[in-house]
């Protein structure tokens, strides 16, 4: 399998960077992870930290190509869980780190998806979103009810409302999981953190990617121009991509 990747991750406003990305691949196999540490909970930073370093270490330590990709995304998701309650368990529950997080395989021309909260995972294809996550919000509810229009979720005033994550409470998680989803060569998967996607359109998004675009210099742009959106608020805005070649 070949394939490339660049990742990167801006504080913008914030004082401190609580988003974890990356990307990891071999012969037989590739994984993006995005991170985000909630703001308003104790250890945001470690919780997606945390989360982060076991989906990569379970990744790491198995055989590739994965016999059952949505089996290994559902329990390192839950693994990741885990930890991060545990990390936090003499903390109130309320107050106790928790990460929103966003994976994607890909191995053998096809690609896997799964996430908990509002970290997204992007297919795009030919430059245009082919498929995207959903997020675990309100604002995704109201979306799907057709109480709002797309371009009103980015300043929805309960934008930042998230209804699934990693951390906190010790049952697992709302999580969604991708089935098998066929890749053609110029595919390109992105992971990121809401600081991207809410300041920077789908459309705008995709359009970026054209054949053959350096990835390192299309996330410089992307990244910094999401982040001078945001102006003085500008969350951490991190993202990682991967382009399918064969």
């Amino acid at each position: 399998m070949r394939v490339e990747h660049a990742e990167l991750s801006l504080r913008g406003a914030r004082e401190t960077n609580q988003d974890r990305v990356a990307a990891v691949s071999d012969t037989h196999g590739a994984m993006l992870v995005a991170c985000d540490g909630m703001g308003g909970h104790a250890e945001g930073e470690r919780a997606a930290e945390i989360a982060q370093q076991q989906l990569l270490e379970r990744f790491r330590e198995a055989a590739h190509p994965l016999l059952d990709p949505l089996g290994f995304l559902h329990l390192a998701l839950g693994a990741a869980h885990q930890k991060v309650v545990a990390f936090g368990s003499g903390t109130p529950l309320e107050n106790r780190p928790r990460a929103t997080c966003a994976v994607c395989l890909v191995q053998q021309g096809s690609s896997y998806f799964a996430h908990v909260g509002d970290s997204r995972v992007y297919l795009i294809r030919d430059a245009r979103v082919h498929q995207r996550t959903r997020d675990h919000s309100h604002v995704e509810l109201l979306l799907r009810e057709g109480m709002i229009r797309p371009e009103q979720m980015q300043n929805h005033p309960m934008r930042n409302f998230v209804e699934s994550c990693i951390g906190g409470e010790l049952l697992l998680p709302e999580m969604t999981i991708s089935g098998r989803i066929g890749l053609q060569p110029g595919d390109v998967l992105l992971a990121c953190t809401d600081g991207l996607w809410a300041n920077i359109d789908d459309t705008e998004l995709a359009a970026a990617f054209v054949a053959d675009a350096p990835l390192a210099a299309v996330l410089n742009s992307l990244a910094t121009r999401a982040v001078e959106a945001g102006g003085a608020g500008s969350d951490n805005t991190s993202v990682t991509v991967l382009r399918y070649l064969e």
